[in-house]
């Protein structure tokens, strides 16, 4: 249920209409947490309507213009027990890795393109993690958010350099595989974990 802290979070930080809320998902908290716009305006609705958060005033209600929303104590303490709790991994669940076990038995045809796609997005993506904490963390720029903000680009970084070591591993061994499109599973059971 980590959509309404993401939100509140964003809030916290900046009160917003859910507009800006989706653009700011869009430039750093999306990097992590991905979610629609009618995610958030859904999300945003039921915040609200748990006393969570609340609409800022305005002027009284004018067709078009956007509700701008603030988190209510509450919404504050919500947020505090959540970060004190407790959550277990989640477990990966990426179609590479379904792929890659599934070319174990029909064949690695098509693969290594896809394999050398994924590598080109990875690389791309570490590049712009890697500008984002030349931009946004210049030395001396220490202070508690920014050293836990910075940690969570540090957890983008580490993950896309795992996946350009995995990539480059699975590419050089599907590489020396002949394809075999009436490939089966090894008899003795060696197409790995089950």
């Amino acid at each position: 249920m980590s959509l309404p802290h993401a939100i509140l979070t964003a809030l916290l930080e900046k009160p917003s209409s859910g507009l800006e809320l989706t653009r700011r998902f869009d430039r750093s908290i999306g990097y992590f947490w991905s979610a629609t716009h009618q995610q958030i305006y859904r999300e945003l609705g039921r915040l609200e309507e748990a006393g969570l958060i609340r609409a800022l005033p305005g002027d009284g209600p004018v067709r078009g213009q956007r509700k701008a929303y603030e988190v209510l104590p509450a919404g504050s303490e919500e947020l505090a027990r959540w970060v004190g709790g407790s959550q277990d991994p989640k477990a990966i669940r990426d179609p590479l890795l379904l792929r890659v076990r599934a070319a174990a038995v029909v064949g690695t045809g098509g693969l290594l393109a896809e394999l050398r796609r994924h590598l080109e997005l990875h690389r791309r993506q570490l590049a712009l993690y890697e500008a984002i904490e030349e931009r946004d963390f210049p030395p001396g720029r220490d202070s508690d958010e920014d050293r836990l903000r910075r940690l969570v680009l540090h957890g983008g970084i580490g993950l896309e350099t795992f996946w350009l070591r995995w990539l480059e591993e699975a590419l050089e061994e599907v590489g020396g595989m002949a394809d075999r499109p009436d490939a089966g599973p090894d008899p003795a059971g060696g197409a790995g974990a089950s």
